[in-house]
């Protein structure tokens, strides 16, 4: 695989996980689990929710939530493995 698809591809995984880990605490917050006004809890959340809120902004633009489930991550997470399917397929 070329270096640069590989990094692109490795920082796409990262990302994955980024996402992933906003859902897991939007949903611990959500569920009363975790109090989001605890000083480390805000920070965690506000720095994810920096990091994924650009990526889903679009998708929710055009995709209402569904029943009350916002289903834009699913179709984040969804997006990210076709493009890294993409680099892998087209690097070889």
């Amino acid at each position: 695989m070329n270096p640069i698809a590989f990094l692109i591809y490795q920082a796409i995984h990262l990302y994955f996980y980024v996402v992933f880990a906003w859902v897991i605490l939007s949903m611990l917050i959500s569920f009363n689990i975790i109090n989001r006004y605890q000083p480390i809890v805000a920070r965690i959340f506000e720095a994810l929710e920096q990091l994924v809120e650009p990526a889903l902004r679009p998708i929710r633009r055009y995709v209402p939530p569904v029943g009350g489930f916002d289903i834009a991550p699913v179709i984040l997470f969804l997006g990210l493995q076709f493009i890294q399917y993409c680099i892998v397929y087209f690097s070889h």
